[in-house]
């Protein structure tokens, strides 16, 4: 999943993987041949296709039809991976926000940071809104690779889930985070940490909430350089073109999209509501219009069924006048960043690192 003069352009596509430069993002791309449009869809290796396989078996068995979470069959699911002490090339240490209702994150140092300000990054994880947690292995690495190869300060937000918290209690406890790492930085945070440089960033769910904190924060006067959106999870009722091509995933599909919406939303919502359709007609255009709204870089991915409303939300934000560069990994699924042996990881960070650092 990632502008030319002082006055860069407000939206700048680039498609990651034709030996092209598209507007001003001056990267060199190749498409591969099996994703040549959008309407193709794409292929996987035998032990890719087995893997998608159990994941789907398994959530099923973990997303009960009464709309509920079997955690403890999750929790077998889940491996947790303690926090690392101070010798490791990324130290990582967990920090209480609020214990009476299990807000934490886990920070991510890397060692070799005593020397230089480091940019600073609140993460939020994704899983539907419903599972997951900063120690959760997938969200761990990935948060240890991002400290280690920007070099960046991660933050990573253990927020309540749903079903049995509802919106907005997501969106809740990602703003206090923000708001708390903001004011006690003295405190928890290491010397290194340069608040001048403070992003947002969250994968799936994680960058729906980092979108809604985004705007919290314009709305309280705290100061964002950038926000970064991987596979932003948006939607609405309408079915789009992308949708219903890989309706069956791979890894998300509609049924298991629409069963997450249902447990996160409040009670008589529909997918219109506006904290999935953020640009659908529920005042979001003029809610992000009147902030302080950062730069954003989202990530998209061509084997994505959400793809359609993360470009979508990207030509949203340009509308209201934000600065916006949309990256495209052709043929990345929904979650592709939790296998670091696939190419997209490292494309990952190396436009993640190039946002950052421009910014």
């Amino acid at each position: 999943m990632i502008l030319l003069s002082s006055t860069p352009p407000l939206l700048s596509f680039t498609h990651t993987h034709c030996n092209i430069n598209l507007q001003s993002c001056n990267r060199e791309i190749i498409k591969p041949p099996n994703m040549a449009n959008h309407s193709a869809k794409p292929t996987f290796p035998l032990m890719m296709r087995l893997k998608f396989f159990i994941g789907s078996f398994m959530l099923k068995r973990v997303m009960r039809s009464d709309g509920t979470i079997n955690r403890r069959l999750l929790s077998l699911l889940d491996p947790k991976i303690p926090a690392a002490p101070a010798a490791s090339p990324v130290s990582s240490s967990d920090v209480s926000v609020d214990p009476s209702r299990d807000l934490w994150f886990r920070l991510f140092v890397p060692s070799s940071s005593t020397a230089q300000k480091l940019p600073l990054i609140t993460y939020f994880h994704g899983g539907g809104f419903s599972c997951f947690s900063p120690h959760s292995k997938s969200c761990h690495e990935l948060c240890r690779a991002l400290a280690a190869r920007i070099p960046a300060v991660v933050a990573s937000v253990n927020y309540r889930l749903a079903p049995e918290h509802k919106y907005p209690c997501q969106y809740d406890d990602g703003f206090d985070a923000l708001k708390f790492i903001n004011d006690a930085n003295r405190d928890v945070l290491p010397p290194c940490a340069d608040l001048r440089r403070c992003f947002l960033a969250g994968d799936s769910a994680g960058g729906n909430i980092a979108h809604h904190v985004a705007v919290r924060a314009g709305l309280d006067g705290i100061e964002l350089a950038g926000i970064v959106a991987v596979q932003p999870f948006f939607g609405g009722e309408e079915r789009t073109e992308a949708e219903v091509r890989l309706a069956k995933g791979p890894v998300l599909t509609a049924e298991g999209a629409d069963a997450l919406w249902r447990m996160f939303l409040p009670a008589g919502a529909d997918r219109n509501h506006a904290a999935v359709n953020v640009f659908g007609g529920g005042g979001g255009d003029e809610r992000v219009r009147s902030v302080e709204f950062p730069r954003a870089l989202v990530v998209v991915g061509g084997a994505d069924p959400v793809q359609d409303w993360q470009r979508r939300y990207a030509e949203g934000l340009k509308r209201c006048g934000k600065q916006v560069e949309l990256v495209e990994y052709a043929n990345a699924f929904h979650g592709f960043y939790a296998f670091q042996d696939l190419p997209e990881f490292e494309f990952l960070l190396r436009d993640v690192r190039a946002f950052i650092n421009k910014h």
